[in-house]
């Protein structure tokens, strides 16, 4: 396992819960945090940098007063369409962000910022090619993004995925895909994944910022209601079929996009909404708290029974 020490010291489980578009903010984080899992946010989910600071200021208030709690961490998206990256970067590194996790392009001056004040960099991949360029540029942790997946997601098998990226890279490994449960965890963790990543499960939580007709939507649809397409932001990603028909949009007959585009990313966001496959194992919104209290409880028992299969 390689999970940087510096890290694995203040986790109470090998796990991240995913930056959610639109929907992470400074409770989801701060209370995943307390219970000991990395909890993280998009950078975009603020309008501007000035408003980004102040979740920054805010979740390092907060999280000052929790010395037992897990490292936060901010979704940056290296992309030639955000206008914000420079400045965004800028202010990652002047209140050392621990974690910094980017996406759609792996830089090598974004790395080498955070690594000039300790920080680590864990970069979205969905193939082998992905995490050779990745690995190039000096991040920390790769995080293959397996099919099922919400937000942008790859489509390999992660059995297949994992194999691969760990040919190729030797530091820490993410599995992120359809990951919903305790047990999902512990799956991850016996697959050679360092640490999981949860996206999907954390939109149905009291502290997630989105509508209750998402949550609700979540909690009705099974995996057979996701729809992976290019067609609605430009970049291959996984969106609920029903949000698709509530905009007006026919899913088997969807338009071409056009190329990917984060000036108008949020408008198609917000009314369309995503989720993973691992959706049908959701059946109730908690809190962030009783939801990872969950998961350490299921984790633990999965792997005690794992310790005790006869054939170890």
């Amino acid at each position: 396992m390689a999970i940087p020490h510096s890290l694995a010291r203040k986790l109470q489980l090998p796990a991240i819960a995913a930056p959610l578009f639109l929907a992470s903010g400074p409770d989801l984080v701060v209370e995943t945090c307390r219970a000991g899992m990395v909890g993280t946010f998009p950078a975009l989910n603020q309008r501007t940098t000035d408003g980004f600071e102040e979740w920054l200021h805010e979740i390092e208030k907060r999280l000052s007063a929790e010395p037992k709690a897990a490292p936060f961490g901010v979704n940056l998206i290296v992309h030639k369409t955000n206008t914000r990256l420079a400045q965004d970067l800028d202010c990652v590194v002047k209140h050392r962000v621990p974690i910094v996790i980017t996406s759609l392009g792996a830089v090598r001056d974004v790395v080498d910022a955070v690594h000039s004040y300790g920080g680590l960099v864990f970069h979205d991949i969905i193939s082998r090619r992905h995490a050779e360029k990745a690995s190039e540029a000096g991040v920390d942790g790769l995080i293959a993004v397996c099919a099922g997946a919400g937000g942008h997601a790859g489509n390999l098998n992660p059995f297949a995925l994992l194999h691969e990226v760990k040919s190729v890279f030797s530091g820490t490994v993410i599995l992120s895909g359809s990951l919903s449960t305790g047990r999902d965890i512990a799956a991850a963790r016996l697959m050679s994944a360092d640490l999981a990543y949860l996206g999907t499960r954390f939109l149905a939580t009291k502290e997630a910022m989105i509508e209750k007709a998402y949550q609700q939507m979540i909690l009705d649809s099974r995996a057979a209601d996701i729809i992976y397409t290019p067609n609605i932001s430009g970049v291959n990603a996984n969106f609920m079929r029903e949000s698709i028909k509530a905009a007006g949009l026919d899913p088997d007959q969807l338009p071409p996009h056009g190329k990917l585009d984060m000036g108008s990313e949020a408008k198609v966001w917000k009314t369309i909404w995503s989720a993973g496959q691992g959706v049908g194992a959701i059946s109730e919104v908690l809190s962030v708290a009783e939801l990872c209290d969950q998961f350490l409880n299921d984790y633990r028992k999965a792997m005690h029974e794992a310790a005790q299969d006869p054939f170890v």
